[in-house]
């Protein structure tokens, strides 16, 4: 069914989270995979809510590329159906979406047909005379990963790309969505494709869980406030957890799913980016590559994994058939499109060291998995226990260490659990929590990701996208732990029920530490 305008009774933008001091210059978003899910779901409703919140150029113009037959208008209707059902800001404004709709623009072709980036050059060209978009294009890869290599190639051949043009020419970026390879090998040889028509500058290697307000807030946490920075390193923690679980199956991806696993498809990325900023140094500024700078390190940091390390410090596991929400969920060789015999991993836990000054000797536990418990991003700081000499007649062994609880989804939000006497005559003590939500603080609902990113790559900021040698050291990283499990003896892989923590192996890991994970 088609969406329908209705006019809002009160318009109060969002600017909390928004570095809405800079200027955005007029350009042209070029997204191909403009039919697709990604696209629908995030990409349009994101521009939308940025026209809708910021102060957004009259001339800022959107192209979808694709490879469907679709005039203008289709296009636009089909943009209008995605922003009425999946935007954060409903209902749809209709003076607003009368400005934003008539930047929209559909251009047919097909992604390996070199006559079809005649046509696209053809019509930015025309929207360059028209709106005045100044020779300004962001090109958003939103299509099958096997589909990058030809874009690339096309756009460099159309002279597209902008690569070495003069000043007050038109810029180009583009933007590229994961997986970003699939190991180390095509990894670089999809950088060293990129960077054939574009400067490293020009690449923005996205990855949506840096544009979450939480993420941001970590190095606002640490830099920010003088009670944590002191205290953020070994002398004073004893370990941390970053987990990122999700109860949800693999959701009709099996082709990439069973490709990829647990491993590539979250470890990589997502997670590789929160111990970074997790463990990096304080930067000498907030600009991109003093903070990448820094990641870099931490990345350099952790030691190559021996064959016997990733026997003792790794663990996979795949979700077997159960019940999960009160609803019966086939295991993961069951799904459709997954060969019966895969050994694919839905589950990984992981010990790291990082070999620096502030982290020797304390372990970080990653874990991340399908069909868990509850949908929860987070990363725990567990601090070291204190004497507790004063406590010894009341039981100061069931004292509980302090731990600072940074979640990332759902509920954003910050949480330290201290110690306290509970009200009474009587020296009883209880942990609580000391907490803050997003929402609740500040009255506003969070950005997407997707609108903060593409608001820096349209600011030419790429503080918060990956840079190559971030991408290829943590791909370095993973190729080797994927090798160990592809080559084990003939055994069989761990199963866990859906609805638990994962499985039992990998409570072995961290309990043989004498810690044990946190609840989900």
């Amino acid at each position: 069914m088609a969406a329908t305008l209705v006019t809002p009774t009160a318009i109060n933008p969002l600017r909390a989270g928004m570095r809405g001091t800079r200027t955005i210059e007029p350009c042209v978003v070029v997204v191909f995979g403009a039919t697709g899910d990604l696209t629908h779901r995030k990409l349009i409703p994101a521009l939308y809510n940025l026209a809708l919140e910021q102060p957004m150029p009259a001339e800022l113009s959107v192209v979808g590329v694709g490879r469907r037959p679709l005039d203008n208008n289709e296009f636009r209707q089909q943009a209008l159906d995605a922003v009425d059902k999946f935007s954060r800001r409903r209902p749809v404004n209709p003076n607003v979406w009368e400005t934003f709709s008539r930047g929209l623009f559909y251009c047919q072709a097909p992604f390996d047909d070199p006559d079809g980036y005649v046509r696209l050059k053809n019509l930015l060209d025309q929207l360059d005379r028209d709106r005045g978009t100044l020779g300004n294009r962001i090109f958003y890869l939103s299509t099958q990963p096997s589909y990058y290599p030809t874009i690339i190639e096309n756009l460099r051949e159309a002279d597209m790309a902008r690569r070495g043009r003069p000043p007050g020419s038109g810029w180009a970026r583009i933007v590229v969505e994961k997986p970003f390879g699939h190991n180390l090998e095509s990894a670089q040889g999809l950088n060293d494709l990129l960077s054939t028509a574009f400067r490293e500058d020009q690449i923005f290697r996205i990855d949506h869980y840096l544009g979450k307000e939480t993420v941001q807030n970590i190095m606002v946490l640490r830099f920010g406030n003088g009670v944590f920075e002191p205290i953020w390193n070994r002398r004073y923690i004893d370990s941390v957890q970053i987990t990122a679980a999700e109860s949800l199956g693999i959701e009709g991806r099996a082709a990439y799913y069973n490709e990829a696993g647990a491993l590539r498809d979250m470890i990589q990325n997502h997670v590789m980016q929160l111990l970074a900023l997790v463990a990096m140094e304080p930067p000498a500024n907030f600009g991109a590559d003093s903070v990448r700078d820094e990641k870099v390190k931490v990345l350099r940091s952790i030691p190559p994994m021996r064959e016997a390390e990733i026997v003792a410090d790794t663990v996979r596991g795949q979700y077997g058939a159960g019940w999960i929400g009160g609803e019966h969920v086939p295991g993961f060789v069951e799904e459709s499109g997954i060969p019966p015999t895969s050994r694919t991993e839905t589950f990984v836990a992981l010990k790291l060291q990082i070999d620096n000054w502030r982290w020797a000797g304390v372990p970080f536990y990653i874990r991340t998995g399908k069909r868990l418990t509850k949908r929860i991003t987070e990363v725990a700081i567990q601090f070291r226990r204190p004497p507790y000499l004063l406590f010894r007649d009341i039981g100061a062994d069931k004292l509980q260490s302090n731990v600072l609880s940074l979640r990332i989804q759902p509920n954003e939000g910050i949480s330290l659990r201290v110690e306290a006497k509970v009200p009474g005559q009587e020296m009883r003590i209880r942990p609580v929590n000391m907490e803050f939500f997003y929402g609740r603080a500040f009255g506003v609902e969070p950005p997407e990701a997707y609108e903060r990113l593409l608001l820096d790559c349209m600011y030419g900021d790429s503080t918060l996208f990956t840079r190559r040698d971030e991408t290829e050291l943590a791909w370095g990283l993973v190729d080797s732990i994927a090798h160990a499990w592809d080559h084990p003896p003939a055994t069989g892989i761990p199963r866990y029920e859906p609805g638990t923590s994962g499985p039992r192996e990998a409570d072995t890991l961290i309990e043989r530490d004498e810690r044990t994970w946190r609840r989900l």
